[in-house]
């Protein structure tokens, strides 16, 4: 075959040989607007990328609409991304219903649903999704991991949780459910639930402390899961053992407005670097993290974690543009991403890698354990993983 022949370009909507047309939809008003924070970072990051070169010769662009977590507007947006700004991929979408609303209409269209910024285990099910794929650890593996640790360190464990009336949150209770295995199911002597678009979770958390429960687990999103751990501290209900699901861990966005002191001894599962510690100082990878935050995305807040995570999923995202090359359709893209093996990432935790094949569309499947004390969080204990061998 003539070289020219298989250097052939082949593009799908959405790319031409100068652009990559990458859409998204983000909260950046409403209940749930703290996580407004990624959509910006991310857009910062592609404007880094693209000042340097673009993926092979050509720029992103990046398409991001404001749903406010309202499933009816997501699907029009989304709908407007594919049809009217054709574009290649939707990436990150941000919420479990949210992505929830588009899933089917994506599949159908053959339109790559990538590295989705949601943890519900759904997103791993290439058999009947084949154009999905996530990309954080799912939900159900933290808080399996969680149910484990307890039962691993904590004498007569009385349970209360709190969670999201959704998706991502029975995902949550399902795994933390199965961690616990079906003999320990009554260690759980409270299971609250609130709606994302209650004012505050207060007379939850009453419940939930007059269990008599010494460990809690706050599966909440940022504004709840402030608001549980402040409510704990003012009713002086200090657990053994308190568990705070990882979408919350962002000191900025929720132990600052909770209270440090508030704050002190609560546990999570980490998989990225927190830009608090100060371990991370002197690592390369932090240091090009910081210098693109000065110089890409200068008003947004040094400690928060979700400036963190948005450069790391981009980075992936950026990897598999690449290993595209011209071969820029939405088929390739899937395949790509669908071939990671042992790739490190800017960011992540040292020992956790992303691995994915055409059965395995969870990226990241391992986590270590964090405990936060003054203002940052520290580690400990080894990288804990839910990766088949």
């Amino acid at each position: 075959m003539p070289a020219t022949a298989s250097a052939q370009k082949k593009y799908d909507p959405g790319v031409s040989d100068t652009e990559i047309k990458l859409g998204h939809t983000n909260p950046y008003s409403g209940p749930l607007s703290a996580y407004g924070a990624i959509g910006q970072a991310i857009k910062a990051y592609w404007a880094m990328v693209n000042d340097t070169g673009g993926i092979n010769g050509r720029k992103v662009n990046f398409l991001t609409y404001d749903d406010g977590y309202s499933t009816p507007k997501t699907v029009e947006l989304v709908r407007k991304l594919v049809e009217e700004d054709q574009v290649l991929a939707i990436y990150q979408l941000l919420g479990t219903p949210t992505n929830t609303a588009v899933h089917k209409y994506l599949n159908a269209k053959k339109v790559p649903q990538l590295f989705v910024a949601t943890g519900a285990s759904k997103w791993g099910d290439p058999k009947h999704f084949p154009w999905t794929m996530g990309w954080q650890p799912d939900y159900a593996t933290e808080a399996g991991i969680y149910a484990k640790h307890i039962l691993a360190t904590v004498k007569n464990p009385k349970i209360a949780i709190l969670w999201q009336n959704d998706d991502s949150g029975k995902d949550y209770v399902a795994g933390f459910m199965k961690g616990l295995g079906k003999e320990n199911e009554k260690l759980v002597v409270a299971s609250v639930s609130y709606e994302v678009t209650d004012p505050t979770v207060d007379s939850q958390i009453i419940q939930l402390k007059n269990s008599g429960a010494n460990v809690f687990f706050d599966d909440a999103a940022p504004k709840a899961a402030a608001q549980a751990i402040r409510k704990a501290g003012e009713l002086g209900w200090k657990p053994e053992a308190f568990y705070l699901a990882n979408i919350s861990a962002s000191v900025t966005s929720v132990l600052k407005p909770a209270g440090y002191d508030n704050s002190q001894g609560i546990m999570t599962a980490a998989y990225l670097k927190d830009p608090s510690d100060k371990q991370w100082e002197a690592a390369p990878d932090f240091v090009q993290w910081k210098a693109w935050m000065a110089k890409y995305n200068p008003g947004a807040n040094l400690a928060d974690s979700f400036n963190v995570y948005a450069y790391a999923v981009s980075a992936t995202m950026r990897e598999v543009l690449k290993r595209c090359g011209d071969n820029l359709t939405r088929a390739n893209i899937m395949k790509q991403a669908a071939s990671l093996h042992g790739l490190e990432v800017p960011l992540l935790l040292p020992g956790i890698k992303i691995n994915t094949s055409d059965t395995d569309f969870y990226p990241i499947q391992s986590v270590r354990l964090q405990r936060f004390k003054g203002e940052t969080w520290e580690l400990f204990g080894d990288v804990l993983t839910n990766e088949s061998e």
